[in-house]
């Protein structure tokens, strides 16, 4: 598989995790929209939010805990911050393996952009 995000969860591309365990890792964004830009993935490759099936619920509740636990490590928990999943091409996905961006360090514009 081509996927880019699939070769950094693997190590095939050699990538500093925030966090990572069996099913999930997180790293920084190369192309930061706040102080703290912090992917989240599945190990698992799922292209987009349309492919997530019924047995993906506890990988989906899972990454939205690690989210919680890397706010909170980087004290951003309180003051607040943004977890956001695009999909597809008019919803801004780049990369066709899910993620949430989780974002945080400076207060956050309504509507995003």
């Amino acid at each position: 598989m081509n996927c880019l995000f699939c070769k950094i969860s693997s190590g095939e591309i050699a990538t500093p995790f925030i966090y990572q365990d069996d099913h999930i890792v997180a790293f920084n964004d190369i192309a930061p929209q706040a102080p703290h830009h912090i992917l989240i993935i599945p190990r698992k490759h799922i292209e987009t939010i349309n492919d997530i099936h019924t047995e993906d619920t506890a990988l989906i509740g899972n990454m939205m805990l690690i989210a919680k636990k890397i706010a909170h490590d980087l004290n951003i928990a309180e003051p607040g911050y943004r977890v956001l999943m695009n999909c597809n091409k008019n919803g801004g996905q780049a990369v066709y393996h899910i993620h949430f961006h989780l974002l945080g360090g400076r207060q956050m514009a309504w509507p995003p952009g």
